[in-house]
């Protein structure tokens, strides 16, 4: 392996284990990795608002690319630095085309450190997190803009939903899943690959010095643009496939593992 002065990792389902932890072995190899050095960016689709403690513990001195490239945070600073929004009038046209062809859908908004839901989202889901949360049709939620617009289809397995909203929207904004119940939109052209490509490139950093984990078709363009790509064995399909190396899954410390072995040695 080349000489690396970036690790990139996403975190649910790659570095973390089940319930959002970190061993400590994981924690230990990433601050030997740090103190020789490389930088370590965490690269997740989770909004800004469900990392900043986990950055204080892991990546205290790093910048974050949060939900799936739409916003670059700064743990040191505690602040956002720049976001790459949809803008009010995609979004309106993204919900309507959706609404139009899959009539279920629901729809949650992703705002800065804001998140708002329709009902029938409410109805359907999960928690995002415990936030606190605005209830509201989406067409008046998409009225200010969005970091991310998430949708979820009750009846419709994730990977079928996925491929029919692409053929409805691919030409107005990004559309991804990360593993959980709901797709993730962002604005066009914007994913992990893209922000971690405009910060290398700010530091003079090439992708072949870039090592880059992940476990979801969210981390795809990531992982395609790396030099050094690498698969949690508990990875999507399509990433096993995609991915040049892997390693053991992420109840298994697999990303700590690789690292200790190819870089720390």
């Amino acid at each position: 392996m080349p000489a690396i002065r970036l690790v990139a990792t996403d975190l649910d389902g790659t570095l973390l284990r089940k319930g959002g932890t970190l061993s400590e072995y994981s924690q230990g190899v990433l601050q030997r990795t740090q103190a020789g050095g490389v930088q370590l960016v965490l690269v997740t689709g989770r909004p800004v608002r469900l990392v900043r403690e986990l950055a204080r513990d892991v990546a205290p001195e790093s910048v974050l690319i949060c939900g799936n490239g739409a916003v670059l945070y700064d743990a040191r600073q505690d602040a956002v630095l720049e976001q790459f929004p949809l803008t009010a009038e995609v979004m309106r046209e993204v919900i309507v085309r959706l609404r139009r062809g899959l009539p279920e859908v629901a729809f949650a908004v992703e705002s800065g450190l804001a998140l708002a839901r329709e009902a029938a989202y409410v109805r359907h889901s999960r928690k995002l997190g415990d936030a606190q949360t605005e209830v509201a049709d989406a067409l008046e939620l998409c009225a200010r803009g969005a970091s991310k617009l998430i949708a979820l289809h009750p009846g419709m397995p994730l990977d079928e939903f996925l491929a029919q909203a692409r053929g409805l929207i691919a030409e107005l904004a990004h559309v991804t899943h990360a593993g959980a119940p709901f797709i993730e939109i962002s604005a066009q052209g914007v994913t992990k690959a893209w922000a971690l490509a405009r910060y290398c490139e700010q530091q003079g950093i090439v992708p072949d010095e870039v090592l880059a984990f992940g476990d979801m078709p969210n981390d795809l363009p990531m992982l395609e643009w790396a030099g050094n790509s690498v698969a949690v064995a508990n990875a999507h399909p399509s990433v096993l496939a995609a991915a040049r190396h892997q390693t053991a899954s992420n109840e298994d410390d697999g990303v700590a593992r690789f690292i200790e072995r190819e870089l720390l040695g």
